[in-house]
Order: structure tokens, then C-alpha cells, then sequence
């Protein structure tokens, strides 16, 4: 087969998109090694996470560069002529964009349906309007729809009518980076974050689904024995959504609340290793990577009660109603005060994450190729 991934998606501006795609390949490319792997890239789209040339030395994955962003009507006529220069077999988007006239089979991942559930989280009324027309199109005209959660499929079969079976789920997996990291990795990492040796750990971004206000409100609420520990708010920083920042102004937290912005991918591990506990209060996840990869590191984790989070934590995390402040400190405060308890939470943890594996993701969205290409 002659496969091409869309791999414009790999970066800055989609982590966790440009995460899913890049680890996808990279694990794709040894398990089907008489197949083809044709990686569409522009070198002009920032991306300072991922080593694309690292994937092109599996001998099977050729880069293939397109001059073209993403979202661009030009692609709906440009790409379908390179699908058919190359010979494709089949064209993957990771995202819910597509070429809607293909000359082969198509499968489009919907990574999640966070603008659907809330649509406050794109930026204004065409963005919206562009991803419902969108959305409905690509789903429409994909063979295959592969989603990362059984919430998120449910989803798709309640909001847009997809059927189950043109769905399948493929969940993702904590790179193996990802374990308990030695003190002196940890002390490193703190020193470069100037951070305190008792920190508790949020990753991920800004946005209002995230929940962020409420998880402040909660960690103000936290009494005078837990009071030392900072929180460390980690990821990418959208300035359209200044409501966090001004909550910690409001609530004088500036001394006891930390936010760092982007951190590279190298120096996540330790990250997530040196917090006494994570914490994820989103309202809704797709998936919900930052759950799997704390618990891979050994650390103790309390997040939502809500969407994908329980198939991905399991009983290995303390789950809680997202919408509810109280519940959330007193949460919080139980796992801090309670070291015997964080031992339990870390060993559960790591032995959660272990059930999933980027090698269990490739083989089960190969099948959804070879099922796409044999029906074509």
C-alpha cells in the first residue's frame, strides 16, 4: 500500500494533534514495512517539538513537502492532484479537514469534538460556522472515521449521525519517555523552572473547557497545611483567554502560582515526575494524554469525572465533578496530606498507563487501512 498521513499537523499550534500524528508514524513505520508511508510536511509551519528527518530514516517513510498551509481552499484542488501523482492508496487526515475529491479512499481522525460540546472555544462565528461545514463534509466523505475514545465516538453518533460502524476507536499511549525520572533529572528541571521542591502539576492549555478558573478557586481553598505547595500551570498560553491570570490576581495568588508556558518535550518527564500530584479538572477531553503520561511518571493523579477521562484512568486516578469547587480542594487536599495514599495512586497509576502502547495504536489503524483499501 501506499499510504500518506497529512503531517501539516505536526506542530506548535497543535500539540496534542501534532503529538498524536508524529507518534503514529513513528510506530507505524516498522509494522508495515512493505507498505509505503508518505509524510506531507511544510517547513515553513513552525514546528519546534518533532524531528521530522528522524521519521525518514525508517526506509519505508518518504517526506513529501507541500508549500501550502492548512485550511487553505487551494489544498482542495492541489492536494487530490498529488494523491494522484503519487499513487496513493489511501490519504489519512489527522485532523477534521480533508480533500472532499480524492482519487482513493480517505480516513480522518477526529481527535475530539470539543467545538461542537463547546463553542466558545474557537475564536469567533465564521470559525464556528467553517467547523460545522467542515466537520460534516469530512465525515461525510472519509471511508473510515478513526476516534480516540468511546465518548468521543458516542459523540460522534449523537452529534452527527456517524454509525458505529464507520468508526473505530484507537486510543493513545504515553511515549515511553514517559516513566519515574532519577532526582538528579528532576532537580535539573526544577533549577531551569525555578521551581519549588512541592509543586502540584496542571499541563495542557488555556482554554475555557479546561476549566482552569475553577481548579484556581479550588487550590485557593486548600487550608494552611497543604498551603505550601505551588501550582504550576504548564503548556501553551492563548491570550485570547486572560480569565485564569486575572483569577489568580483576583485571589492574590501571584506568589503561589506559577504558569510556564510551553515546556519542551525533553524535559516533560521530569516535569511530571517532580509534582506530588496532577491535576486535570477539563470539562471535556477527546482523550486526555496528560492523564496517561503523569501516571507513566509515577504520579498521583485527580482529574474529571467526565467524557473520555474514566476509560483512560480507570480506577487508577481520584475522579471528581469538574463543576464542583469544593469537591476539587477536598480532593486535592486528601492526596496532599496523605503520602501513603500517593504511594497507592502512583503504583496504580503505572501499571494503568502500561495498558496502553503507541505499537497496539499502529496496529489498529493499519487495520482500518488495509479494511479501507481491500473494500475500496
Amino acid at each position: 500500500m501506499r499510504i500518506s498521513i497529512d503531517g501539516r499537523y505536526i506542530r506548535d499550534h497543535f500539540p496534542g494533534i501534532g503529538r498524536y500524528t508524529y507518534h503514529l508514524i513513528e510506530a507505524l513505520a516498522p509494522l508495515c514495512s512493505h507498505d509505503t508511508l508518505i509524510v506531507l510536511h511544510n517547513p515553513a509551519l513552525l514546528n519546534t517539538r518533532y524531528d521530522l528527518s528522524a521519521l525518514a530514516r525508517h526506509p519505508n517513510v518518504e517526506l513529501h513537502q507541500i508549500d501550502m498551509p492548512t485550511f487553505s481552499i487551494a489544498e482542495q484542488i492541489v492536494l487530490p492532484w498529488i494523491a494522484r501523482r503519487l499513487s496513493l492508496d489511501l490519504l489519512h487526515s489527522p485532523y477534521y479537514i480533508k480533500p472532499y475529491w480524492l482519487p482513493c479512499p480517505s480516513v480522518v481522525t477526529v481527535y475530539d469534538l470539543i467545538p461542537a460540546r463547546y463553542p466558545q472555544s474557537l475564536p469567533s462565528p465564521w470559525a464556528r460556522l467553517a467547523f460545522k461545514v467542515t466537520t460534516r463534509l469530512a465525515l461525510a466523505s472519509a471511508r473510515q472515521v478513526i476516534t480516540l475514545s468511546q465518548a468521543s465516538q458516542q459523540d460522534l453518533s449523537e452529534l452527527y449521525g456517524v454509525p458505529e460502524t464507520r468508526t473505530r476507536v484507537t486510543y493513545l499511549a504515553a511515549d515511553e519517555r514517559f516513566r519515574p525520572q532519577g532526582a538528579e533529572r528532576v532537580t535539573a528541571v526544577r533549577r531551569t523552572y525555578h521551581l519549588p521542591e512541592k509543586y502540584v502539576l496542571y499541563l495542557g492549555i488555556n482554554k475555557p473547557h479546561k476549566n482552569l478558573v475553577r481548579l484556581i478557586d479550588a487550590f485557593s481553598r486548600l487550608t494552611f497545611d497543604v498551603s505550601r505547595f505551588t501550582l504550576v500551570i504548564a503548556g501553551h498560553w492563548d491570550q485570547r483567554y486572560p480569565e485564569v491570570k486575572r483569577r489568580v490576581e483576583e485571589l492574590d495568588l501571584q506568589d503561589r502560582v506559577i504558569f510556564l508556558g510551553p515546556v519542551p518535550e525533553a524535559d516533560l518527564p521530569a516535569l511530571y515526575s517532580g509534582a506530588t500530584l496532577f491535576v486535570f479538572p477539563s470539562l471535556y477531553e477527546g482523550f486526555g494524554l496528560p492523564v496517561l503520561e503523569a501516571m507513566a511518571c509515577g504520579v498521583p493523579v485527580i482529574c474529571s469525572n467526565t467524557s473520555s477521562l474514566p476509560e483512560v484512568a480507570g480506577d487508577a486516578a481520584i475522579m471528581v465533578n469538574p463543576l464542583d469547587v469544593d469537591e476539587l480542594a477536598a480532593a486535592m487536599e486528601r492526596v496532599l496530606e496523605d503520602p501513603a495514599l500517593r504511594e497507592e495512586m502512583a503504583g496504580k497509576g503505572t501499571m494503568q498507563a502500561s495498558k496502553f502502547s503507541w505499537e497496539r495504536t499502529a496496529r489498529e489503524t493499519l487495520g482500518v487501512y488495509e479494511s479501507v483499501v481491500r473494500s475500496r
